[in-house]
């Protein structure tokens, strides 16, 4: 098999966000520039629409409010160990929801304490589609390290129902 990545760059009301296929599926995803993500990865660059047609549709859905699963596989062959563990146990946290730390520590089965569960959650490689902004402090919100930080974060969970609205988002 090929181990090529096919890019794509994607305005949100989140800022720009980018998405990097394999042939398997979606590897990585984040704020910013293909080149950020591609010096992380070190797959060879095609160029490749066809490949990237349905993951940009489905966050361009999700982002429309018409979307709340995605369908894009996932490649999960750059992971391992307790962090893949953890990171498919958040695959699987549904919209409109949030799990504590320690609720992902549980799920996950890994034996990660909390502390260690955000840590995994700072290094997520394909945040919104593995929704670490679904993962919350057992006493607020807790950090976020992708868009603006906790702002982000708040943006994405009030999106989706989880968070109610403040006067600033009226």
């Amino acid at each position: 098999m090929e181990n090529t990545v096919a890019y794509a760059e994607v305005p949100t009301p989140v800022g720009p966000f980018t998405l990097a296929l394999t042939e398997v599926g979606l590897v990585a995803s984040g704020w910013g520039s293909r080149e950020r993500l591609a010096g992380r990865l070190g797959l060879a660059e095609v160029h490749d629409s066809d490949r990237t047609a349905c993951a940009v549709a489905e966050l361009n859905a999700y982002f429309a409010g018409e979307l709340k699963e995605f369908a894009t596989p996932v490649d999960w062959r750059l992971m391992s160990g307790v962090r893949l563990s953890v990171l498919r146990a958040l695959h699987r946290v549904p919209y409109g929801t949030a799990v504590t730390y320690g609720e992902l520590a549980r799920l996950s089965g890994s034996g990660v304490p909390a502390r260690g569960i955000g840590s995994i959650m700072g290094s997520n490689p394909i945040p919104i589609i593995v929704p670490c902004h679904r993962v919350v402090a057992g006493n607020g919100l807790g950090g976020f390290s992708g868009g603006e930080g906790v702002e982000t974060k708040r943006w994405l969970l009030t999106h989706e129902g989880y968070l109610q609205p403040t006067l600033l988002d009226l």
